[in-house]
């Protein structure tokens, strides 16, 4: 999809032509714009996707596109484009040969794991084996002591075979305490090694909230018990123009403390995730009219001045974001319900745009509400 849309940017510019006047210029380099901010957007998207494929590894790429996209302009030469192209592809293929060895290794511990099992078990039933061989030579022993009229030499067999059958019980409980042991090790570092890659899966890196897939799990699983939930859509207004006009790490930052804000107005039981970009995602166990009640209190908490480290120092950005919610209906989809709550939140985010926003002023002091 990548490939195609940068050949047909390719084409275009080797199509085009000065035109026959100022309106053919001026509707070309208009085209171009748009096609080369759709193609922006498609970068982020697949920096995005990345992230859900692998979160391992997905930040990575998406860093690297978002600065390929950076460099995006409808005012690129043919060779500037071309270098584009070849960075991307670079990007995309290095990408995916590193996800390849990432699960190529994931699938190689397991079958370690499994490995390691099967050994355990093989050393068990040798073990036992080698054990059960030494018990009945004691046995066999014992029963010869029967035909024995010396009395001391029928003491001196006992003793001599009670020795040998509490040696074989001693190895035999030392043996099976080494294997359960070195088992039990073994299990510890693979048990911590499947915790590490749910934590990568099920959070999300930048922010620390619940991924998008740890959430999509959660409304799921609500669903099918049949409970009574909302879901709220919030998205930060005019961020782009923070990544613009400042640069991707200042928009982290903000994003790091957005999420903190979030994070700390939200009660115990509410799921707050990252669903993407400059959304974020939150699941209230609640009726729409109790959640609207907290939403509101989350509005007031969380829009306001932020204190972000800028280019040139720090910068306060007042921050104003859209919500949307919406209640789960019965018998209603994820997909459903979610589509309803992006719906309300770009309503409100229409409705808000002719209020005047403030970015970039200088600051010296933190966030207030």
């Amino acid at each position: 999809m990548l490939q195609g849309k940068i050949i047909s940017l390719k084409k275009y510019l080797d199509s085009a032509s000065p035109g026959s006047g100022e309106a053919a210029e001026t509707d070309e380099t208009g085209m171009l714009a748009l096609a080369m901010a759709a193609y922006g957007s498609t970068l982020l998207e697949v920096g995005n996707c990345s992230r859900d494929a692998c979160p391992a590894l997905g930040n990575e790429l998406k860093d690297s596109l978002g600065k390929l996209k950076a460099n995006l302009s409808a005012a690129m030469s043919r060779a500037e484009l071309e270098a584009t192209n070849t960075g991307i592809q670079e990007n995309l293929r290095g990408w995916g040969r590193n996800t390849a060895r990432h699960y190529q290794q994931k699938a190689g511990e397991v079958k370690d794991l499994l490995l390691v099992m099967a050994r355990t078990a093989e050393s068990v039933g040798a073990r036992d084996q080698r054990c059960a061989q030494q018990i009945n030579e004691v046995t066999a022993r014992l029963k010869e002591i029967a035909t024995l009229e010396d009395l001391t030499e029928v003491r001196a067999a006992i003793e001599t075979s009670a020795a040998e059958l509490k040696t074989s019980i001693d190895r035999m409980t030392a043996e099976g305490k080494t294997a359960f042991d070195q088992l039990q090790e073994r299990l510890t570092t693979y048990q911590t090694k499947l915790e590490e890659a749910e934590a990568l899966a099920f959070h999300d890196a930048l922010t620390g909230l619940r991924s998008r897939l740890c959430v999509e799990n959660m409304i799921e699983s609500r669903i099918a018990s049949g409970s009574v939930f909302c879901v709220a859509i919030v998205d930060i207004d005019g961020f782009k123009k923070v990544n613009d006009d400042h640069g991707h790490l200042t928009g982290d930052e903000l994003l790091k403390q957005f999420a903190t804000e979030l994070r700390s107005v939200c009660r115990q039981s509410d799921v707050i995730g990252r669903w993407g970009g400059d959304e974020f995602i939150i699941v209230l166990d609640c009726s729409q009219a109790e959640a609207g009640a907290q939403i509101d209190r989350l509005r007031k908490w969380v829009c306001g001045d932020y204190t972000v480290q800028g280019k040139s120092g720090p910068l306060k950005l007042k921050i104003d974001a859209s919500i949307g919610l919406a209640e789960r209906l019965p018998d209603e989809a994820m997909k459903e319900l979610l589509a309803r709550a992006d719906a309300a939140m770009y309503e409100r985010k229409a409705a808000s745009r002719s209020r005047p926003s403030a970015f970039g002023q200088p600051a010296s002091r933190g966030r207030s509400n």
